[in-house]
């Protein structure tokens, strides 16, 4: 089976300066990727070379092949009916992420009736409950009128979420999702990421900082420094056996549970 997404010799850069630098990646259909590094490795904006969401300033090249189609040769109109609807993305900061002016139902219908034609409001409406149930929030048919205000921060991610499933998406591409939640929280949404990738047949991209995270969800990991891509391969071998000092410094920067109490 051919791959989803295929990355050639992706450089983004600022002026002379790339950040990330000539990286090489695929994902399969239905599959899961991590990127993992620390703040400033690429990891991001890498994400958002995807989407074609690059800052003003930067420069994209290489290539970026989804589905048979090269996404840096597309227009931007040609890519607004591939982001959201094909690719969608999940953020790092929900409360950030939505509109504090509109019931949070207002904004996923919006996102979907974006890539559907002629759907009524009442369909979109519809789509959204149908969305929040997906991601079990509870008696979504009121929620739907509630404020992002009105839901906690896990419940607002959930909602995230469900705005990118909305359109059954091909790839879903989660940057951080879990940074601003607590352990509990976290964990249910780890959970979460997984059973959407098991009921829809969607790929998945984890982009995060945390080896821990990604463990839980990712077949694949990549690990990135400074822009570039120092380590490759499935998540058991690189937790079993990592290769590169970089990510045996991440891998020791974990908390273990079996540690020696006064352990630095």
């Amino acid at each position: 089976m051919s791959d989803l997404l295929t990355i050639r010799g992706l450089t983004v850069a600022f002026g002379a300066t790339p950040v990330v630098d000539a990286i090489d990646f695929a994902l399969p259909p239905g599959g899961a990727l991590g990127i993992v590094g620390e703040s400033g490795s690429g990891k991001s904006m890498t994400s958002l070379a995807i989407m074609g969401l690059l800052p003003k300033g930067a420069t994209r090249s290489g290539t970026i092949t989804f589905g048979g189609d090269d996404l840096t040769t597309l227009s931007e109109r040609q890519m607004r009916s591939v982001r959201g609807d094909r690719i969608a993305m999940v953020f790092q900061d929900p409360l950030s992420s939505l509109n504090p002016y509109y019931p949070v139902g207002t904004q996923i219908a919006e996102a979907y009736r974006a890539h559907r034609s002629g759907v009524s409001r009442r369909a979109g409406r519809r789509a959204a409950i149908e969305a929040m149930e997906r991601v079990h929030i509870r008696d979504a048919g009121r929620r739907v009128d509630d404020y992002p205000h009105q839901f906690s921060g896990g419940m607002r991610q959930r909602v995230m979420i469900a705005m990118a499933l909305s359109t059954e998406p091909e790839l879903i591409i989660a940057d951080e999702p879990t940074t601003a939640l607590d352990v509990t929280v976290q964990a249910q949404i780890l959970e979460l990421l997984a059973e959407v990738r098991r009921d829809t047949g969607a790929a998945l991209i984890l982009i995060t900082h945390d080896l821990a995270v990604v463990s839980e969800v990712a077949d694949e990991l990549i690990v990135m420094r400074q822009g570039e891509v120092v380590e490759a391969g499935t998540a058991e071998r690189i937790f079993s056996d990592p290769r590169h000092p970089y990510t045996q410094a991440l891998l020791d920067a974990l908390p273990r549970i079996d540690d020696e109490i006064g352990a630095p």
